[in-house]
């Protein structure tokens, strides 16, 4: 017979493990993200084999991979007829050669960035394999740096992109290359296992969310060598600068025809140097308009003052030259809602800068307004000899003059139906509260400019932390720019070697083998302090050249 502790533990001991057990078991955690990309653990036949002669490769990796626009992304070189089959099955990539392979060549499988882990994307970047039919696998190279030319800063994730000379007169622009890389997070980048021969480099960075490889978009970033690289030895250190070509035809990208408030936007695909828009039809309306554009001349709002009509035709025109004819039907009672609205010239935290006009900007041409329904406090007291001017080349914008003062508050308020625009709507009552900035917050900048070659002419840009152009000045030989009333904070200077002298800044063009003029970004970084005066040399290399 068995004892009472014995035959309690032959009860409850399976009972206890049940228990504890069930309470320890906890689910994984989710543990840190994954950021690495498909690891490849065997290829058969291994990489780099020569003589090879079968139709099927099998890449096993260390993960669950899944392939993205294979028929897009991964290329070989030299290019088949018939296209391999790519297919995955478990961890292991199958490819499948369609075509005779050529006798003693070299070939490189590009995959672009076709394949990626299952969990988290991370796309398995500048993954090739190689192989050749003979004895002898191509091993020549080719590295480099891609630089913004607009920032100077080294650009990541741009395709770099070889064309043989034949394939670029007939390829460039309209296919993709089958030999290209990635620049990695430096900027820097590596094509391996070339064929001696004669190139072009290309790199291309896209602006859309669906990349092709392929130079046919205004938007996107371009470069490539001068000099045709003829490849006998490998190459290093070919800098290649990129940058927004000017497109050479005119083409309106963007129409926006009697919006809400009734006007009109155009948006271009470049820059003008000297606009014009014309109102063809109806017959004597062109006196009825009135034209913004913008600073960089490359977008137009138009307002018509008559709104009698049911379609119109206008004209843009640059240097006199016609450059596009548009029309647009628009009901003939058709009601629009203005609601007018404004915005002054002072900082977020509500300061005007000293020596400076209060500036109202409404979002409607004003045909008139009513002093007497302006009014200005200063603190809690009513001040009467304030001056409101419109200003003579923008309906929109007014200038409010006095005699700020220190350590008071203003208030400025603009009563309902004080303005009155083009089409006779009048505003709602609204007001704005801000302060006079203090003097000692703003510091005096001198520049001693260095030119190399008095020569030439430089164009000097001043930038804020945000990279935003503040003031241009146009030089051409040694100089003292004083840059008075700057806030405090963080500026640097960059120069245009201004080739052409024509006072901007020129892209390049890729047809006619042109590269862009040259910007030079001074890497030391001016820092003013609060009422400063602060004297800075700034000596202008002889070439700007790229690191």
């Amino acid at each position: 017979m068995l004892n009472k502790k014995y035959t309690f533990w032959l009860i409850f001991l399976p009972l206890f493990s049940l228990l504890f057990g069930c309470a320890n078991r906890q689910p994984p955690g989710g543990g840190p993200r994954d950021h690495d990309p498909p690891k490849l653990l065997k290829a058969s036949p291994p990489d780099m084999t020569r003589h090879f002669n079968t139709k099927v490769i099998r890449l096993t990796f260390d993960e669950y991979f899944k392939l993205t626009n294979q028929y897009t992304e991964i290329t070989m070189t030299p290019t088949p007829t018939k296209p391999p089959q790519y297919l995955r099955s478990q961890k292991t990539l199958v490819i499948t050669l369609k075509d005779t392979l050529e006798k003693n060549t070299t070939y490189v499988i590009n995959f672009g960035k076709a394949i990626a882990d299952v969990t988290e994307g991370n796309i398995l970047k500048n993954f090739t394999y190689v192989f050749s039919t003979g004895e002898h696998i191509d091993s020549l190279s080719i590295s480099g740096r891609v630089i913004n030319t607009q920032t100077g800063e080294r650009e990541k994730d741009a395709t770099v992109m070889l064309f043989t000379l034949k394939q670029d007169s007939l390829l460039f622009g309209k296919k993709r290359s089958s030999i290209f890389t990635s620049t990695d997070t430096a900027g820097d980048f590596t094509l391996n296992n070339l064929h001696p021969d004669d190139y072009r480099i290309y790199a291309l960075k896209e602006t859309s969310g669906n990349p092709t490889r392929i130079y046919n978009n205004d938007r996107d970033l371009i470069a490539f060598t001068t000099k045709n690289v003829h490849l006998t030895r490998d190459t290093s250190n070919v800098r290649l600068k990129l940058f927004l070509a000017t497109p050479d035809k005119f083409r309106v990208v963007e129409k926006k025809f009697f919006d809400l408030d009734g006007s009109i936007y155009f948006s271009f695909n470049k820059p003008l140097d000297n606009p014009s828009i014309v109102i063809n039809y109806p017959p004597d309306f062109d006196k009825y308009k009135i034209v913004y554009f913008s600073p960089t001349k490359d977008t137009a709002r138009v307002f018509m003052k008559n709104m009698d009509f049911d379609s119109l035709s206008m004209s843009i025109s640059n240097n006199g030259k016609p450059l596009d004819t548009i029309s647009k039907h628009k009901g003939r009672k058709e009601a629009f809602t203005r609601t007018m609205s404004f915005r002054y010239d002072i900082s977020q935290d509500g300061k005007l800068k000293p020596g400076r006009s209060f500036t109202v900007t409404a979002n409607l041409p004003v045909q008139s307004f009513d002093v007497s329904l302006l009014s200005l406090k200063e603190d809690s007291t009513d001040v009467n000899n304030f001056n409101v001017v419109q200003d003579s080349t923008d309906a929109e914008k007014f200038f409010v003059q006095y005699r700020w003062k220190q350590n008071h508050t203003y208030t400025f308020t603009i009563s309902a139906d004080a303005f009155t625009d083009i089409y006779g709507d009048k505003n709602k009552g609204t007001h704005k509260i801000f302060l006079l900035d203090k003097p000692e917050n703003y510091s005096l900048l001198t520049l001693n400019v260095t030119v190399p070659d008095t020569a030439k002419q430089y164009i000097v840009e001043l930038q804020n932390d945000k990279k935003q152009v503040l003031r241009t000045d146009v030089i051409h030989k040694n100089a003292t720019l004083n840059y008075k009333d700057y806030i405090t904070g963080k500026y640097a200077v960059s120069v245009i070697y201004d080739d052409n002298k024509n006072g901007k800044w020129d892209s390049g063009n890729v047809k006619l083998r042109r590269q862009p003029e040259n910007i030079w970004l001074d890497p030391d970084i001016i820092a003013l302090r609060p009422n400063w005066e602060q004297t800075t040399p700034v000596v202008i290399p002889k070439e700007a050249n790229i690191q």
